[in-house]
């Protein structure tokens, strides 16, 4: 007869120990008996499952709380150098890689130039990242948890398998086996935009919301979707390719090799090929060379450059009002290198928003836009790895 997992001695002393250690996380500085209130978990548990913790290198004793009369109780909390990991974005020609704490705060960052396209030049660039940023940070292998690898394309996160990349072509890469034997240490893959999104989960916003979705607009439009309290990969991973859905069956080419597709409008190339046509009509100074120039142009009071940023943003607008009608999430998480268009872009999103989502659910959905960071790629990355510290073993194997 097959044992039932509730009588498994080790998984319910796991999963203790994962509500504990959340715990500790979520409250930031909490005592034992705080911990046992908050948890259900008798006294004597909790303290067996602390001293392990404590012992792991995990926790630690912080301070004494306030005493009420009697003996002051002593505060935990989560010890952020009690382990490190790596997260690396892979990008069209170069990898960002940096090393973070249990926090989830950078201690070392380092870019990788990659001199072509091709897998061995990808999976080098990507051990030197975690080689170099090792050394930078004076971490030896004892402390590194493991490896997070973002990237854009078709990615199964539970096998471990790159599926598709649109930039440099792969198909089918079991690239967690083949890093996994270069680098000697655990490695999780993910879409760069699930691994903001768990950044957000972990770290940001998205704490304690079960439903919320990050979209991420700049080089192309990503969306990551958390639906009770779990990311949604779809299912072989290809879930979230917002950027494709389409606007107009007629409308611009898209790398993907469709037409009308979402980022065909919104993208930072869209963008840059509008500015473009209105440069070749005489209608702005001169044709911008990025982005940041046509904000320029749009701060500076240039109207087609504001009226260009704006159609963005009411495209984008249309959107997210599906998504909003389709989830009802709590929150719309805006991220990514697009976000420096500021209200130029928003203001004119979050009103087309309001026009087209259905009455009571825009009431419901915060939108919050996310002051973007260069590094924020590679953080999100390294969640992959910190997920897997905090993440309840409930969930650990089970089918996204």
């Amino acid at each position: 007869m097959q044992e039932h997992p509730l009588g498994n001695r080790d998984l319910i002393r796991a999963i203790n120990r994962s509500n504990v250690l959340n715990t500790i996380k979520t409250k930031g500085s909490i005592s034992r008996i705080e911990i046992a209130r908050s948890t259900g978990l008798s006294a004597a548990t909790v303290t067996g499952i602390t001293a392990d913790l404590i012992a792991d290198g995990f926790v630690y004793e912080k301070e004494e709380g306030d005493s009420r009369g009697g003996r002051r109780p002593i505060l935990l909390a989560i010890n952020p150098r009690g382990g490190y990991v790596v997260g690396i974005k892979l990008m069209e020609d170069h990898a960002i890689g940096a090393i973070t704490d249990l926090e989830a705060t950078i201690v070392a960052k380092y870019s990788s130039k990659l001199k072509d396209k091709s897998l061995d030049t990808g999976i080098e660039s990507l051990v030197e990242v975690v080689n170099v940023l090792m050394g930078e940070g004076g971490i030896v292998s004892e402390q590194l948890l493991g490896v997070g690898v973002g990237l854009a394309g078709i990615v199964n996160a539970k096998k471990g398998v790159l599926r598709y990349s649109p930039y440099f072509g792969w198909h089918d890469v079991p690239l967690v086996e083949i890093l996994r034997s270069r680098l000697k240490v655990p490695v999780h893959i993910d879409n760069d935009v699930n691994t903001l999104t768990l950044n957000e989960q972990l770290f940001g916003t998205g704490q304690g919301k079960e439903n919320f979705i990050t979209v991420t607009i700049g080089r192309g439009v990503g969306l990551g979707i958390v639906v009770n309290g779990q990311i949604y990969r779809g299912g072989n991973g290809g879930g979230g390719e917002f950027g494709h859905t389409i606007i107009d069956p007629e409308g611009h080419q898209c790398d993907c090799g469709k037409k009308g597709c979402l980022e065909t409008y919104v993208s930072d190339p869209a963008l840059l090929r509008l500015a473009f046509e209105a440069a070749s009509r005489g209608e702005l100074p001169e044709e911008p060379k990025n982005v940041d120039e046509l904000i320029a142009y749009a701060k500076s009071g240039v109207s087609v450059a504001q009226s260009i940023i704006a159609q963005g943003g009411v495209t984008l607008g249309y959107g997210i009002a599906n998504l909003i009608n389709i989830f009802n999430p709590q929150e719309v998480i805006i991220s990514g290198e697009g976000v420096r268009a500021g209200e130029l872009m928003f203001e004119p999103m979050r009103a087309t928003i309001a026009q087209y989502v259905m009455p009571g659910l825009a009431e419901d959905t915060d939108i919050c836009i996310d002051v973007w960071e260069d590094d924020a790629w590679a953080r999100g990355a390294a969640s992959l790895v910190l997920q897997e510290l905090f993440k309840s073993p409930i969930y650990k194997g089970k089918k996204e």
